[in-house]
């Protein structure tokens, strides 16, 4: 009996940037500011039967004081715009979907409204939004854009819901390119005329409605508001959290809770756990990834340290690793939540900065469900798992890289495809109807 089938995709963690920077791949000599890179990743992801790829975005390099933490080691930037770089890779591919990050704070409903309206047409339907509210980027658009955590979202919900607005604007027959000379009915357009708290703008939008559904929203974030935000908005969640059954069991039903709240069906959800694996080839090499990372070398601390410098914008690369950790190293830039994720369930007061950033260098085996070190095979057991749990599907986390996508790819896709789990055949009419189909 075939396993229960799961949506997969492809979450590009370092956005439109140095793809493969501080690692083997860079040297496949690729120029990231080109799109020949991106095109041949994705139509390896298209090849293999995935559904979308998600491309993060932070605008901002953050406080101007710690740029060069951000920079130095291409953890926080540069960074280009993931929209315009949605188009080449629009052109490389006929199926996959494409989902650039966009924040409420840097585009205007109207001209948003429009621009995504022209890429859901010129891509055949397969464009997506991941709708991100990340407030230490809103300075770079206007006073006006700082705001709280929750008043974010309260704004993206109003931006998401005026740019629907506007899509909807041409009513059902509006369009009707008759031969006889007419091309459209204006008496069926809506004078759309929006008066919000945080946006004012009129319509109708002078571009046509869609013949396979508006462009799919995706959203992380695991807050209360977020959630909130999901369960009114979203087709895709893209979620984190601890991959044993409780814990998946749990999440999903806050989102499916959100969604009841909202009016809509759980079903119109797909939530994906983000999931970074090691795939090697033998379970004896994984025991020894397994085994080494436990005692982690000086140059492997030393890059966790330069990746949680550029997170925290505060350097741990000049504090004594064996001694405990300062909390006066950090500014008032960084919140309380960074630093708590950076010291997990450590003494702070007793416990050496080389103790933490080793805890960041551990991994484990896929087998006891301790990590994602394993074999294809074990990994394809755990995916396996997760659809016995109801799960939608999982979203692969990485450099957008060619040599990264085909390293995972090349072992999984067979063994995920005999097991039933990996689709063989896209749907028509687009993303939407590729999330629907199953």
């Amino acid at each position: 009996m075939s396993a229960r089938p799961q949506h997969l995709g492809w979450f590009a963690a370092r956005g439109f940037g140095p793809q493969g920077w501080g690692t083997s791949a860079w040297d496949w000599g690729y120029d990231w500011t080109r799109p020949d890179l991106y095109q041949e990743a994705v139509r390896s992801l298209e090849q293999a039967g995935f559904d979308l790829v998600i491309i993060e975005d932070a605008p901002s390099l953050g406080s101007p004081a710690t740029i060069d933490l951000r920079v130095r080691h291409a953890f926080g930037g540069p960074k280009h715009d993931p929209l315009l770089l949605a188009p080449y890779l629009f052109a490389a591919t006929s199926h996959l979907g494409i989902v650039p990050t966009v924040n409420p704070a840097a585009y205007l409903p109207y001209t948003a409204a429009r621009q995504f309206a022209s890429l859901q047409h010129l891509s055949g339907h397969r464009l997506g939004l991941n709708v991100v509210t990340d407030t230490g980027s809103a300075r770079h658009f206007s006073d006006a854009a700082q705001l709280g955590h929750d008043a974010a979202y309260n704004r993206a919900e109003e931006w998401l819901s005026g740019i629907r607005d506007l899509w909807r604007s041409w009513d059902e027959g509006a369009l009707v390119a008759d031969p006889d000379g007419r091309f459209a009915d204006g008496t069926k357009m809506r004078a759309i005329q929006h008066r919000g708290e945080h946006f004012a703008f009129d319509g109708p939008l002078n571009a046509v409605p869609f013949t396979d559904g508006e462009p799919v929203i995706v959203s992380p974030g695991g807050s209360g508001r977020g959630l909130g935000f999901a369960g009114h908005n979203s087709d895709v969640q893209l979620a984190l959290a601890p991959l044993d059954e409780a814990s998946v069991r749990e999440y999903r039903g806050r989102i499916h809770e959100a969604a009841r709240a909202a009016g809509r069906e759980p079903s119109d959800i797909k939530i994906l756990f983000a999931i970074q694996p090691v795939i090697v080839d033998s379970a004896e090499e994984a025991d020894r990834i397994v085994a080494a990372s436990l005692h982690p070398t000086e140059d492997v601390l030393r890059q966790i340290a330069q990746k949680q410098s550029s997170d925290l914008e505060t350097d741990l690369t000049q504090l004594d690793l064996d001694r405990p950790l300062d909390l006066a190293a950090f500014g008032e830039h960084v919140s309380e939540g960074s630093i708590r994720r950076l010291v997990k369930k450590h003494d702070v007061a007793t416990t050496p900065l080389r103790t933490i950033l080793a805890s960041f260098a551990r991994q484990g085996r896929i087998t006891d469900r301790s990590g994602f070190v394993g074999t294809a095979d074990e990994f394809t057991d755990l995916i396996e798992e997760l659809g016995t749990w109801g799960n939608d599907g999982v979203l692969l986390w990485g450099d957008l890289h060619p040599a990264n996508v085909r390293a995972i790819t090349d072992r999984l896709v067979p063994i995920l495809r005999r097991r039933g789990i990996l689709r063989r055949e896209y749907a028509d009419g687009g993303l939407r109807a590729n999330l629907q189909s199953f």
